[in-house]
Order: C-alpha cells, then sequence, then structure tokens
C-alpha cells in the first residue's frame, strides 16, 4: 500500500493525560485519566487510515491532539517532517490550512446563527490569501456544488438542513482551504443508515478528485473497512494491532480485535452458524488507573504471569517476521496468533459484511 512513499503525517509516542485534582481553594493532582498513552502510526499521502476501538478508548483525543484542538502531554506529531506540536500562533495557523476536520455531530459543529455561506466562508476570513474578498461567494457556491448541494442555498441556515446536508457542509468546511489531511471524527454516527452510505461514498469520491489523505475515527467495523486502506485498533489509549484492511478483518491475530469482529452482525445464516462468538468478561478497567503489562489482560482469555509483568510492543510477532503471509502484522500481543475461526477461509470475510 505505501510503495515506498514517504508518510504525509507520523505520529510517535503521542500521549495525553488528563489531570485528576482535589480541593477547591487548593488544588492537587491526585492522579490523571491516560485517555492517549503512547501511540504511534503513519499516514500517508492518498490514503485512509481507519482507527476504531470501544468508546472510552482515546479515539476522539487522538483527532483532537492531531488537529492540536488538545496538547499533547508527550511525544510528536510530523507533518512533512515538522513536529507541530511545538508549534503556535502563525506557525500553526499556517499548518492547520493544510490539516482540516469533519467533527462528528453536524448538529452542533455548525454555528446556527450564521449563514451556510458564512459558516464555510469564515475560513476565507481566516485564511485570506486563499480567496480574494470579490471571489468568495463564488468559491463557497462551487464547495457547496462539489458536496452535492444547491448552490442556492447559501443564505440557509442550518436548523434548515437535515443532518446528512448538514454534515455534507461541514465537510464543505474542511475542503474550502485545499488541504492535504482531513481528520474525521466519526462523521457519520450521528445519521441514518442510509445517510451514512451517501456520506461515505461522497468522501471517497472527493479524495480521489482532491488527493486528500483521511484520518477515519470510527466504531462501526463494517464502515471502516468499506473505506479504510489501513485500519488501526485502540484499546484503553493503546494500539493494539494495525495492518491492512484485509489483514485486519481476515487475519486479525490480537485477542481483542478477535472479539470486536466477532461481535459484528452476520446477515447470511449459514455463515452465521459456523461462526465463534467471543464474548469478554468484565469491564473496561478506568483509564485512570489502567492494569499492569498489558491492558487487555483483564478480559483475555490468553493471559498469562508475563502478561502482567510486561507492556507488549506493537510489532510483528517473531514467529510471523519471515513470511509473506498476511497474519505478518503489527500486533501489541505476547501471544499473538490467528484464531482457528478466522483461519478458515471465508469465515473472517462472512464476520466481517458490510453492512
Amino acid at each position: 500500500m505505501t510503495d515506498g512513499r514517504e508518510p504525509v503525517l507520523q505520529v510517535r509516542n503521542l500521549v495525553k493525560h488528563f489531570p485528576l485534582t482535589q480541593g477547591i481553594l487548593f488544588k492537587r493532582q491526585v492522579g490523571a485519566v491516560r485517555a492517549v498513552d503512547g501511540i504511534s502510526f503513519d499516514l500517508y499521502q492518498g490514503e485512509t487510515l481507519g482507527i476504531v476501538g470501544e468508546s472510552g478508548c482515546g479515539k476522539s483525543t487522538v483527532a483532537k491532539l492531531l488537529m492540536m484542538l488538545e496538547r499533547a502531554t508527550a511525544g510528536e506529531v510530523f507533518y512533512k517532517g515538522q513536529d507541530i506540536t511545538k508549534l503556535s500562533g502563525r506557525a500553526l495557523k499556517a499548518v492547520r490550512r493544510n490539516i482540516q476536520m469533519v467533527f462528528q455531530d453536524p448538529y452542533t459543529s455548525l454555528n446556527p446563527r450564521m449563514t451556510v455561506g458564512d459558516i464555510i466562508g469564515e475560513t476565507f476570513e481566516i485564511h485570506p490569501e486563499v480567496a480574494p474578498k470579490g471571489d468568495r461567494r463564488r468559491k463557497v457556491q462551487e464547495l457547496l456544488d462539489v458536496v452535492g448541494l444547491n448552490p442556492e442555498y447559501i443564505n440557509r441556515y442550518p436548523h434548515q438542513f437535515s443532518g446528512g446536508q448538514r454534515q455534507r457542509i461541514g465537510i464543505a468546511r474542511g475542503l474550502a482551504l485545499n488541504p492535504e489531511i482531513i481528520i474525521c471524527d466519526e462523521p457519520v454516527s450521528a445519521l441514518d443508515v442510509s445517510v451514512q452510505a451517501q456520506v461515505i461514498n461522497l468522501m471517497e469520491k472527493l479524495q480521489d478528485e482532491f488527493d486528500l489523505s483521511y484520518v477515519f475515527i470510527a466504531h462501526d467495523l463494517s464502515i471502516v473497512r468499506h473505506i479504510s486502506d489501513r485500519v488501526g485498533v485502540m484499546y484503553l489509549g493503546k494500539m493494539v494491532e494495525i495492518g491492512s484492511d484485509e489483514e485486519i478483518y481476515d487475519h486479525p491475530t490480537h485477542p481483542y480485535t478477535q472479539a470486536l469482529l466477532s461481535a459484528v452482525p452476520v446477515p447470511d445464516p449459514e455463515a452465521r452458524e459456523g461462526r465463534e462468538r467471543i464474548i469478554l468478561s468484565g469491564d473496561v478497567p478506568s483509564p485512570a488507573n489502567p492494569p499492569s503489562g498489558c491492558r487487555f489482560r483483564t478480559r483475555c482469555w490468553k493471559a498469562q504471569d508475563k502478561c502482567a509483568t510486561e507492556v507488549p510492543l506493537l510489532a510483528v510477532p517473531e514467529r510471523f517476521k519471515d513470511t509473506d503471509s498476511p497474519v505478518a502484522h503489527e500486533s501489541a500481543c505476547h501471544f499473538a496468533e490467528e484464531s482457528a475461526t478466522t483461519a478458515r477461509p471465508g469465515a473472517a470475510r462472512a464476520s466481517a459484511t458490510r453492512g
């Protein structure tokens, strides 16, 4: 997939801890919520990297860190070789022109007191070099047309649109500055299923048209498989497995990924009969007090003493390193292996059938 290309975005050991304090007048820190605790990945030009995981695993925090809406506690984010975590003021403003975001909720991400023309055109007020003042109305109408909305809607307000139309407005706002990267934070989770398909197809069309790179964050595994070239799986602030969509969906080696995929509804009764359903015991641990060693060990059926003392590295397992098998991808597990169910031809494909 990478074809020897240089990554346009490199994330290295990214950490975000939110302090827990006690006291009213004299506050003191008594701990920290480890929302993101040392994740690393690359994003290449023109590709879509999907990030999936349970609610509360840190996906949306990653999106905010990549946009510098939250300042990282530690770690680095390189955009074309420049560490943007150290930037502020004009330098950060210049980088943000090339990294835009589509937010999760189209009902709250648009200012209800502004018209569509003002919402999209506001980007040109912040970056006036992109469009001359007299040309902005035409530019906004072009963007509305690109995302499938009537250009005559430019004077309407957000409440006059449906949820899917509002998200199209959000996408048009993200495209306004001709960015290279768009961070998509669960952009279709608040939409009806039929509208989700329309928005996803629009995003794929725009990616080809404008040569965009996406970081696509979601919890719907079927949608992520449909749009992503590579997929990263997060659990409790850590990246536990990353690989191509085929490697993750058809040949998962981390127990958590296998459990996630086994929970995907299968519309084919015959495939459903032969599929193993993995039920995880216990609750997700608190990110303020994560387990030692492997964070998944408290719910894992493979856990041994080693899992409590050694943190598994996100790497290709030793026994798979010299093989060309799709099983040979990065997995943060001491006992990473393909399950018997997913190893059967077609079984994992059925478990990840697109919705």
